[in-house]
């Protein structure tokens, strides 16, 4: 095959190259921001839903399902005893229908933070920012990273979005 005998130059092939690398450009993209949007939704997503199902059992008036899922143990009930320190009626009166916020009737989960570094350790778990009853006020949990067990936070809302705009916006709705 001589020179001037070259086949046709056919372009399909590097449109579908630059079509595939643009896809994938704008998948990873799309991730990127899933990953990073600010309620935390994406990143955080096993501590959101547990913060869901525990607002949910809570409404439910399934407090043992939700002591359960506060103490990241659904087989409590066959050593108590491990749980002395916060027990389950303490529970029931701190999250019943007598505790701070009444009868839980809706929750909403708004976002979960990352509470900044304090010093050279950086935090163990999040915060569940919870919006309960359409009260003013939203309920913030503590969240571990390994043990998934929850508390309550001992921040604020206020200090753990004071350099964060967006996010103080999107947690307050």
């Amino acid at each position: 095959m001589a020179l001037l005998d070259a086949r046709e130059y056919d372009p399909e092939p590097a449109r579908r190259r630059r079509r595939i690398a643009a896809f994938c450009v704008g998948l990873l993209l799309i991730a990127l921001v899933l990953w990073f949007w600010p309620s935390g939704r994406f990143r955080y997503w096993n501590q959101w839903t547990l913060a869901n199902r525990f607002f949910s059992a809570l409404e439910g008036r399934d407090f043992e399902k939700a002591y359960g899922l506060y103490n990241n143990d659904p087989d409590w009930k066959s050593h108590a005893e491990k749980y002395q320190k916060y027990g389950y009626a303490q529970f029931v009166q701190d999250w019943g229908p007598s505790g701070t916020l009444g009868v839980i009737s809706s929750h909403q989960v708004s976002c979960v933070i990352k509470p900044p570094a304090t010093g050279f350790a950086p935090a163990t778990g999040v915060v569940a920012v919870v919006k309960v009853n359409k009260l003013p006020d939203a309920t913030l949990l503590w969240i571990e990273n390994k043990s998934h067990t929850i508390t309550t936070s001992p921040s604020d809302l206020e200090s753990l979005t004071r350099h964060s705009p967006l996010v103080r916006a999107l947690c307050y709705r």
